[in-house]
């Protein structure tokens, strides 16, 4: 029974290290080999003792490889091959200018559907309105900030 549970440590083990290690299935067929091994070394001990480890051997596997999928990231392969991303607060999801737009008053260079890209402060920002569609070369008031997305709505054209 010893035997068995070794082989069945080793097969979980080596499927865990076929996650984290590029090795072309190199350890995961030695993880499968362990664990079939320890199955049949289980089946010598007896029928129920057998049974017992194909049912372990069910659930254990796929927490292994969910296991793996969790270290993956933080391995020294997986720190390559995974990329970090972007967050709201990083510069590159969120430009830092346009927090100091909001009471600005700017010209649609296109047609809002809602959004569109606008001339404010000298540069070219992508904006949305709050719904309404926003005729080219109209004026618009940034009126909110939020995230990454800049709200605009159209102001009033003084009647003559």
């Amino acid at each position: 029974m010893m035997l068995a549970l070794g082989l069945l440590g080793l097969g979980l083990l080596l499927i865990v290290a076929e996650l984290m290690f590029p090795t072309l299935g190199a350890l995961g067929v030695g993880g499968a080999l362990a664990i079939v091994g320890a199955i049949v070394a289980a089946f010598g001990v007896g029928s129920g003792a057998g049974v017992g480890f194909l049912v372990a051997t069910a659930v254990l596997v796929p927490a292994a490889i969910v296991l793996g999928m969790k270290l993956l990231p933080k391995s020294p392969f997986g720190k390559h091959l995974v990329a970090r991303g972007a967050t709201f607060t990083d510069a590159a999801a969120v430009d830092l200018r346009d927090r100091a737009l909001v009471g600005k008053e700017g010209v649609a260079e296109n047609l809002l559907r809602p959004i569109g890209t606008a001339s404010i402060d000298g540069r070219r920002v992508d904006v949305q309105s709050r719904g309404e569609p926003i005729e080219s070369g109209a004026r618009v008031r940034v009126v909110e900030v939020e995230s990454n997305r800049v709200v605009v709505v159209q102001v009033p054209s003084p009647k003559t």
